[in-house]
């Protein structure tokens, strides 16, 4: 006997998230690049007194979904500051030292 399936089911997707992906991955800096088929993000973790900053995990989409996740950020953002305030920025782009010995605290 076939099962029949509904609207909704057929509207349902099913998501596997394992343990080792769901813990997640720390990230201060994201680089994008793009060509006329994709788009590349590199998020990377960079550290105080490390010269070197490891991309963490990167990240390619077709430049439709790209648009679709800048709508969901902003949709996401918009909701986070109705609920918690504003985001403060501190400045409009990041500054990072190029020599990360020193005894600067940047955040």
């Amino acid at each position: 006997m076939a099962k029949e399936v509904s609207k909704s089911d057929q509207n349902q997707i099913n998501i596997e998230l394992s343990e080792e992906i769901a813990e997640g991955e720390y990230a201060n800096l994201a680089m994008i690049a793009h060509s006329s088929s994709e788009f590349v993000i590199d998020f990377i973790r960079l550290m105080p007194g490390i010269p070197k900053a490891k991309v963490k995990s990167r990240i390619v989409i077709t430049p439709e979904h790209a648009k679709r996740f800048l709508v969901a950020l902003s949709d996401n953002i918009q909701r986070f500051e109705n609920a918690f305030g504003t985001i403060k920025q501190t400045q409009e782009e990041p500054s990072f030292p190029m020599n990360f010995g020193n005894n600067i605290g940047e955040a």
